[in-house]
């Protein structure tokens, strides 16, 4: 199998991209033998929509431990009995993670070293798309904080552990949920440097709602894929995987005026029900194995990353996001992680 850098780029546009991906092509089945007893997932943003389907789901195969890891614990508690109802016998727990802040992932992670004996599952489906430009704590754009910076911080800060706490049996994976709309990315301002601080100064980079969205998911396929360079497929796994246009997720909430007009009829033509999206999450999950290492999974299938990751101005712009985001993370010991993951 082919990874997504070997394969070429996209040139279809969006209308074929969703014949194609959300009206012909639909996500495997997972086979009837999956049998999860003994395992521990995390599952961020799992109170609602995809990811509370996908642990319904992972809870069906007969997962013993489970953490939804939600922003607000008084929700996640509330989403309680579906979730028993789902497999009766299992440990679920709820824990909070506020995908706003550095602190609370960092945390988190704590509690995860500190607490669990072993983590076999990671699904990184906490994710947001906003239509006001507005920074958080942190100094940087809400979109760009919670999507891209936490999210990926936290993936980071749990690679030693999950390596650390492996069974041996099963490689411990790394589920990241991307999107078909990082091919559509403008990303006009990427001769910036330096290149994702100047996401946060809309007299830099000019506030726009729609492709803000698309490049968060658009430099995540960037990190994740100069990551696996460093990181071995036999200590942990990881792999993106684009869930499709689901109903019932909101994702686009906050939406209003012409653009909830133009979402809900796109929602009501192509989109599919959780269960179905859901679907995308387990095969990444728990069917795909070191082949999916690094790619960008549809339906099932490796896919190509954005074209802007492509060529040498691809290369530069992934350079610059690595070399950036990496420095971000230095605090946090981000640069030591991954010289020991490299070893």
């Amino acid at each position: 199998m082919n990874s997504s850098r070997d394969l070429p780029p996209y040139t279809a546009g969006f209308g074929s991209m969703i014949v194609k991906h959300q009206l012909m092509d639909s996500p495997p089945p997972v086979p009837d033998n999956t049998d999860l007893s003994g395992k521990l997932a995390i599952i961020t943003g799992a109170s609602s929509g995809l990811g509370l389907e996908s642990a319904k789901q992972l809870l069906s195969l007969g997962l013993s431990h489970l953490i939804i890891a939600v922003r607000s614990v008084q929700r996640g508690t509330a989403v309680l009995p579906s979730l028993k109802a789902a497999n009766s016998k299992a440990k679920i727990e709820v824990w909070e993670l506020e995908m706003e802040s550095y602190d609370s992932v960092q945390q988190f992670s704590q509690r995860c070293e500190r607490e669990l004996p072993r983590i076999d599952i990671v699904i990184l489906n906490a994710g947001i798309s906003v239509l006001e430009f507005s920074t958080v704590a942190t100094g940087h754009e809400i979109t760009m904080q919670v999507n891209y910076y936490s999210t990926f911080l936290l993936l980071v800060l749990l690679l030693p552990i999950l390596k650390a706490k492996a069974s041996g049996i099963l490689v411990p994976r790394i589920v990241v949920i991307s999107s078909m709309m990082s091919q559509f990315a403008k990303f006009a301002h990427s001769d910036k440097r330096p290149l994702l601080a100047s996401l946060d100064d809309t007299k830099i980079v000019p506030w726009d709602k729609l492709d803000r969205y698309n490049i968060s998911k658009l430099v995540g396929q960037m990190f994740v894929a100069k990551l696996c360079e460093q990181v071995s497929a036999k200590d942990v796994l990881i792999n993106m995987v684009e869930p499709g246009s689901v109903k019932g997720t909101g994702l686009f909430r906050n939406a209003s005026g012409i653009i909830a007009v133009a979402f809900k009829a796109m929602f009501a033509l192509t989109a599919r029900t959780v269960e179905v999206g859901a679907l995308t999450y387990m095969d990444a999950a728990v069917v795909k194995g070191e082949e999916s290492h690094g790619c960008f999974l549809v339906n099932g299938e490796v896919a190509p990353l954005a074209a802007k990751t492509y060529g040498k101005e691809g290369e530069e712009l992934m350079e610059a996001v690595w070399k950036e985001t990496v420095e971000e993370f230095a605090p946090f010991g981000c640069k030591e992680i991954l010289a020991n993951l490299s070893a």
